[in-house]
């Protein structure tokens, strides 16, 4: 069973497989899907508890997620984002967040590339633009989107809290991986955004957001770029355990042609799992190294500072990359029969690929960050971290 804290059951990893076809017909979650999920109550994982949520500690999200991707990785990846941004409304004003917590599930995708314009106005900015790769967007009711603010002369980024009525949605989720996500584009047509909805992204970058001394809790102290990078990079981790467990199931059905034998009495075959099951094992205390050493920074009240962010996100990127690695490594090995569309093992591996492109997961720019910080030097103002 999944952590009983989280609401989620082993049941529902299983629905995510049974509907893994479905979702990629949809290209969207399901609407029993959306139901269970709401029935869980994971979207309260993270929710305040002066607004009634659980108020858990920021790493409890991370595994349930993982787990969930042994279903589906792309469902898996939604529902992570979904319950992952009632975490980040949680950084906004109090008044901000009791006008969303207000009437719960709170659904927000949150395209967070600053390609929108708030021009300011009294009370607040006029906002414009368009934003790709909204993830969840088919089920939201509420928006969070990052744009530039403020005058010419004094422009910041800031994330701004929209209701979702006031976009207006493009449907142009089109894509060999990662269909169930529905990340369309979204469009903002000069919408008013009162001052109280939004906030600095450099103050949410460093953990140091309004929500972080609104609530007496280490789960908000945590920077937003480790929380978004290690959540994201647990999709790409169960779906590389998935496949390790489906090669492993497909040695002992195989039967090599040509050589009329099992597959699982070839010693390079159980060499590839056993190779598969070692590098997994090491992501994973990569993972739990990465988490703990984030967890007693914020727990002791003190700021997580540049170069251990930056760190956090070379750990997700190594695990997303290693993840990846160990799918294709198994798919080589594991014969053209895989490939059918019947076989989840394809889905997971075209998911995984596509998962890969996100920003955050550029293995290049993560090791130069991580490198130039350990070594004092100046990294620009703009990197994600």
């Amino acid at each position: 069973m999944l952590s009983t804290q989280a609401g989620i059951t082993d049941g529902f990893v299983t629905a995510l497989g049974e509907r893994a076809a479905e979702s990629e017909k949809l290209r969207r979650l399901p609407d029993d899907t959306v139901s269970d999920l709401i029935a869980s109550g994971f979207t309260e994982l993270l929710v305040p508890a002066r607004f009634g949520g659980q108020e858990a500690p920021f790493p409890d999200i991370l595994d349930p997620v993982r787990r969930l991707a042994h279903g589906c990785t792309s469902s898996a990846w939604t529902i992570g984002f979904l319950a992952l941004h009632n975490w980040m409304l949680a950084l906004f004003g109090e008044q901000a967040q009791q006008e969303a917590f207000d009437s719960r599930p709170f659904l927000a995708p949150a395209p967070l590339a600053p390609t929108g314009r708030g021009l300011p106005v009294d009370g607040g900015v006029r906002l414009s633009g368009r934003w790709s790769w909204a993830t969840g967007v088919m089920h939201g009711n509420w928006i969070i989107v990052a744009a530039l603010c403020g005058p010419d002369d004094g422009i910041y980024p800031a994330l701004a809290l929209l209701p979702i009525d006031v976009v207006t949605v493009v449907d142009v989720w089109y894509t060999d991986g990662m269909r169930a996500t529905g990340s369309n584009d979204v469009v903002a047509t000069d919408v008013f955004v009162p001052e109280h909805r939004l906030v600095k992204v450099t103050d949410i970058y460093a953990g140091t957001a309004p929500g972080a001394g609104l609530h007496d809790s280490a789960t908000y102290r945590w920077p937003m770029v480790p929380a978004l990078a290690l959540l994201a990079a647990m999709p790409a981790l169960g779906s590389a355990e998935r496949v390790a467990e489906n090669y492993a199931q497909r040695l002992a059905e195989r039967v090599l042609p040509y050589e009329g034998v099992m597959q699982k009495d070839k010693p390079i075959a159980q060499a590839h799992l056993a190779g598969a099951q070692v590098r997994l094992r090491s992501l994973r205390a990569l993972l739990a190294d990465t988490v703990g050493e984030i967890e007693e920074i914020v727990a002791a009240g003190d700021a997580v500072e540049k170069p251990v962010r930056a760190q956090a996100r070379l750990a997700a990127a190594h695990i997303v990359a290693e993840s990846r690695a160990v799918i294709g490594d198994l798919m080589g090995a594991g014969g053209a029969s895989i490939h059918f569309l019947s076989s989840p093992m394809q889905r997971f591996k075209r998911d995984v690929d596509v998962l890969a492109g996100h920003v955050v997961f550029d293995y290049d720019t993560s090791r130069e960050l991580a490198g130039a910080l350990t070594l004092g030097m100046k990294i620009p103002r703009t990197s994600m971290i």
